[in-house]
C-alpha cells in the first residue's frame, strides 16, 4: 500500500468515472488529493472529490508539475483515458508547452507504452512516484465469473476461447486491448480509436458478437489497465454485441451495480475469465 507518510496523492485525471473512484478511495484512506484535470476531457464532477485541482490542456506539462510541487506531491496515480488521437490529428489542441514538446521529442514511436512510460519516467526524475492503480482501488478489479444473471452460451464460450489468445497477441504488439469475434471469426480489433468505436464497427458487420478485453501480457500496472463500465454496456446494447468477456483480476469495473442492471435488462453476458485456462485458451 502507499506509504503512510505520503499524505498528499497527486491524481492525473483522464476521461470517465475511474478518476472519481480513485479520488474517493484516497479520501477514505485519509489522503488529501491534488488533481491535475484536462479541459474538455475530465469529468467536471472531479472537483467535488478532491482537495485541490488545476485544469490544464494535456500539453501544459509545466502547469501540472507546478501544481503537484506546490502541494508537496510525492506519490501520484494516473486514472482515466487520455485519448492520443489528437496527438496525430490536432496536436495544436494539446497546447504543448516547452516541457511537453521536449517529452514528445523523446518518443521513439506513438505507442501507448512508449508515451505513458516516458511520462512515468519523467515524473520519477522530479521525485514523483507513479503508483500501480490497483493499490488505490483493489475493490474495482473484478474476479472470475459472470457479473449479472446472463451467462454465455456454449457457442459464445467457444468464441471467448478463440478471442483470448488473439487479444493477448494484440496487446503484446501494443495495438489495443479488445477484439470482437463471432463464430470464431474476427469482426474488429481495437486500435487508436478505442473500445467503443471497435464495438460499433463489429456490430455494423454482424449482430451478436463476442467482445474480449484483456490486459497486455507485460501490462504496466501504473497505467492503461483495461476498464469497463456502464457506458461500455450501453455501447454493447447499441452495437448489438451479446457478450463481454474481460480478464479477471486485471480489469477495472466501474459503476458495477449500474453496469449489471443494464446488462441484465438487455440479456448481455458480462463475465470475468482467466486467459490461462478458460476453454483451453492460452495466453
Amino acid at each position: 500500500m502507499p506509504s503512510q507518510d505520503a499524505e498528499v496523492l497527486g491524481l492525473i485525471a483522464g476521461q470517465g468515472a475511474f478518476p472519481l473512484d480513485v479520488a474517493r478511495s484516497a479520501r477514505r484512506a485519509g489522503r488529501r488529493v491534488t488533481c491535475v484535470a484536462f479541459r474538455e476531457r475530465t469529468d467536471p464532477r472531479i472537483e467535488r472529490e478532491v482537495s485541490e485541482i488545476v485544469w490544464i490542456h494535456p500539453g501544459e506539462v509545466a502547469a501540472g508539475i507546478a501544481a503537484f510541487r506546490a502541494a508537496g506531491v510525492r506519490d501520484a496515480v494516473m486514472a482515466g483515458k487520455v485519448p492520443k488521437a489528437d496527438l496525430l490529428r490536432d496536436p495544436e489542441s494539446l497546447r504543448l508547452d516547452a516541457q511537453g514538446r521536449d517529452l514528445i521529442a523523446q518518443f521513439s514511436d506513438r505507442r501507448d507504452d512508449t508515451i505513458l512510460g516516458r511520462v512515468a519516467d519523467f515524473l520519477e526524475t522530479i521525485g514523483i512516484r507513479l503508483l500501480p492503480q490497483i493499490e488505490l482501488v483493489p475493490e474495482l478489479f473484478a474476479g472470475e465469473g459472470p457479473l449479472g444473471k446472463t451467462r454465455p452460451t456454449a457457442e459464445q464460450e467457444l468464441d471467448i476461447a478463440f478471442g483470448l489468445p488473439i487479444a493477448k497477441a494484440m496487446g503484446d504488439l501494443d495495438i489495443g486491448q479488445t477484439v470482437i469475434v463471432k463464430d470464431c471469426a474476427v469482426l474488429a480489433v481495437e486500435a487508436i480509436e478505442g473500445t467503443d468505436a471497435a464495438l460499433r464497427r463489429a456490430g455494423a458487420l454482424a449482430p451478436g458478437g463476442v467482445a474480449v478485453k484483456v490486459a497486455k501480457p507485460d501490462q504496466d500496472p501504473r497505467f492503461d489497465m483495461p476498464a469497463i463500465g456502464l457506458a461500455t454496456v450501453q455501447t454493447l446494447v447499441e452495437a448489438h454485441i451479446a457478450v463481454l468477456a474481460f480478464e479477471a483480476g486485471a480489469t477495472v469495473v466501474l459503476e458495477r451495480d449500474a453496469l449489471v442492471r443494464e446488462a441484465d435488462a438487455h440479456g448481455i453476458a458480462v463475465i470475468g475469465v482467466d486467459p490461462h485456462r478458460f476453454g483451453g485458451a492460452s495466453a
